[in-house]
Parts: C-alpha cells; sequence; structure tokens
C-alpha cells in the first residue's frame, strides 16, 4: 500500500509501536517529578508545545513524525502520551531536509539505477531491499567529504568567464578598459 487514510494508518501505528515499546525493557520506577522533567525537556525548543498530562507516563521514546495535520490529531497524540511517545514534528522547511534527500537519493541510486520497475511494489522492495543492505555494512556518510573538497577547489581556481582560463587570484573589474563594445568608459 502507498497511500491511505488515518483511519487505516493510525491503528497500523498504534499496532507497530505497541510491538516496539513491548520488546523495549520496562521503564524503571522514577519519582513522578523527574518523569515530568523529561517530558517537559523534550518540549523546551519547540514551536508549538502540546499540553502534557498531569500525570505523564514514563518517557519511553521518541516519534519523529512529519508535519502532517493527520498525526496531529488529538486522539493519537494523547494515545501517544498514554504509551509514553512523545512525538517532534519535523520543521516545514530547513537544512534537515538536504540530508533526509541526500540519504534518499544514495538509496534511490542504489536500488534503482539501470531497473525498469513495472509497478510500486517493485520499488518499495528495491528500496526496501537496499536499505537493509546498507545496515548490513554501512557506510560512513561525511557532510563536506570529497565532494564538497573538489567544489571548494574549484571556487579556488577562479575561472574567468566560460573560457577556462583560471588566476591565482580574482580579478578586479574596476579599472578595466572597455575595448570594442561601442559604450563609452
Amino acid at each position: 500500500m502507498t497511500t491511505c487514510t488515518n483511519a487505516v494508518l493510525h491503528p497500523w501505528l498504534k499496532r507497530e509501536l505497541g510491538e516496539v515499546l513491548a520488546a523495549m525493557p520496562a521503564p524503571s520506577a522514577g519519582p513522578d517529578a523527574g518523569r515530568r522533567a523529561a517530558w517537559e525537556r523534550w518540549q523546551q525548543d519547540l514551536t508549538i508545545v502540546v499540553t502534557l498530562p498531569a500525570d505523564p507516563p514514563p518517557l519511553r521514546m521518541l516519534l519523529v513524525l512529519d508535519n502532517l495535520a493527520g498525526h496531529k490529531t488529538p486522539e493519537l497524540v494523547c494515545w501517544l502520551f498514554a504509551h509514553g511517545v512523545m512525538p517532534l514534528y519535523t520543521p516545514v522547511g530547513g537544512s534537515w531536509l538536504n540530508m533526509a534527500e541526500s540519504l534518499q537519493r544514495i538509496l534511490k541510486r542504489r536500488a534503482l539505477d539501470g531497473q525498469h520497475p513495472t509497478d510500486t511494489g517493485q520499488i518499495i522492495a528495491w528500496l526496501e531491499a537496499a536499505a537493509r543492505h546498507w545496515d548490513a555494512a554501512p557506510t560512513p556518510f561525511r557532510w563536506g567529504g570529497r565532494r564538497a573538497a573538489r567544489r571548494r577547489r574549484q571556487r579556488e581556481r577562479h575561472r574567468i568567464g566560460g573560457s577556462g582560463a583560471c588566476t591565482r587570484l580574482p580579478v578586479s573589474m574596476r579599472g578595466v578598459p572597455n575595448y570594442g563594445n561601442g559604450q563609452a568608459t
């Protein structure tokens, strides 16, 4: 399934989260004040702060969701809070998108280059297989690696127009005589 309504998504999400929470170690029995402080710490710098229950359960998981309205329904948010899950919503725009899109581009290239899928099921299966393969032997992901070094070296060469000529220092255009273009200098 590639799309679904909240009536389908929310029960599935609750079931999946329930399984994950059941597999986690039981929360420690800490004082109520410490539990509330843990929830409040994660809400500290949020632009939209959700009202916490009067007696929140131990915080067990942070769940990052996109900013769809369906992920913010009172019914879903109350269920998450009751189970010790703090929803954190991604910003609508920001530099994190560049990171996510870079990873998506890598997965897409590894899964789909040279392939000719005939339906969405194949695309999903190939992307999942590529992600499982990458997870089995992850390669380091470095921001500012070789590609950034190439771009920096390119900028340092100070190309002049489209000629391919390079200078060791930037060329100042002030005081350059204007030859042959018919305009007075």
